[in-house]
C-alpha cells in the first residue's frame, strides 16, 4: 500500500500541510510515524477519508483497444467478449471504455482514465480479452502496481483478439525510433568533425613542438 508524505497528501486533499497539523493534534486526522518520527499517511486514509470504501467494492471495469479507427469491429468483438464472460462468472459491468491507439502510447484518453481511477481507489476489477490490449510491454510491472492500490486485471486470454499485424506494425514503430536516433547520432558526429572550431583544439595537440639539441 503506498504511502505519501504530507505535502503530497495535503495536495491530494486539496488542503495545506498546517491543517494536516492541526488535524493531527486534534485527532482529526492522525499521522502515522516513522522510527525517526516523521509523518507520513497511506492510501487507506486517503480512500476513507475521501469516501471512496463503497466504490473499491463494486467497480468492474471493461478496458477494451484497436490500434486504429479501421478496427473499429474488433473493439465491439472485444466487448461482446467480455460482457458474455462477466456474465458467466455473475460480475456486474460497471464501465466500458473503448480506445483507439497503440499499444505503445501511454497518452491513450481511456487508458489514462482507468489508471487514474486505480489510483484513486475507485476501481476493483479490469477486464480485458488479452495482455497486449492494455498494453504492449510491461503488462506485469502495471499489473503489481495496480494491485497496490486494490485493483485486479483479469486476462480472459482470447488469442484472436490479439492480430498480429498489429504486433508486427508496433515493432516496426520501434525500429524506426531507433532507426532514426542512429541516424541523429552519424549526422551529429559528422557536424563535429566538419566544425573547423570543434576539430582546431585536436590537430593542435597532434602538432608537438620540435626539440632542441
Amino acid at each position: 500500500m503506498k504511502n505519501y508524505k504530507p505535502q503530497e497528501f495535503a495536495e491530494m486533499l486539496g488542503v495545506t500541510v498546517k491543517t494536516l497539523q492541526r488535524w493531527d493534534r486534534g485527532g482529526q486526522l492522525t499521522a502515522n510515524r516513522t522510527p525517526t518520527d516523521r509523518r507520513y499517511y497511506t492510501h487507506s486514509q486517503y480512500v476513507e477519508y475521501m469516501g471512496l470504501n463503497q466504490q473499491i467494492k463494486g467497480k468492474t471495469i471493461i478496458y477494451t483497444r484497436v490500434s486504429n479507427i479501421g478496427q473499429k469491429d474488433d473493439l465491439k468483438d472485444q466487448v461482446e467478449f467480455l460482457r458474455q464472460y462477466a456474465n458467466a462468472k455473475g460480475m456486474i459491468v460497471d464501465e466500458v471504455l473503448e480506445d483507439v491507439g497503440s499499444g505503445l502510447n501511454y497518452d491513450r484518453k481511456k487508458w489514462n482514465k482507468l489508471i487514474g481511477d486505480c489510483v484513486k481507489g475507485e476501481v476493483k476489477i479490469i477486464l480485458i480479452a488479452h495482455k497486449d490490449r492494455f498494453i504492449r510491454f510491461g503488462y506485469h510491472w502495471f499489473e503489481r502496481f495496480l494491485k497496490t492500490y486494490g485493483a485486479e486485471i483479469i486476462v480472459v486470454n482470447n488469442e484472436t483478439l490479439s492480430p498480429e499485424e498489429e504486433m508486427i506494425q508496433d515493432l516496426i514503430a520501434i525500429i524506426h525510433v531507433f532507426s532514426c536516433r542512429i541516424y541523429g547520432l552519424r549526422k551529429y558526429k559528422s557536424k563535429i568533425k566538419e566544425d573547423e572550431g570543434l576539430c582546431e583544439p585536436t590537430r593542435r595537440k597532434s602538432i608537438q613542438p620540435k626539440r632542441k639539441n
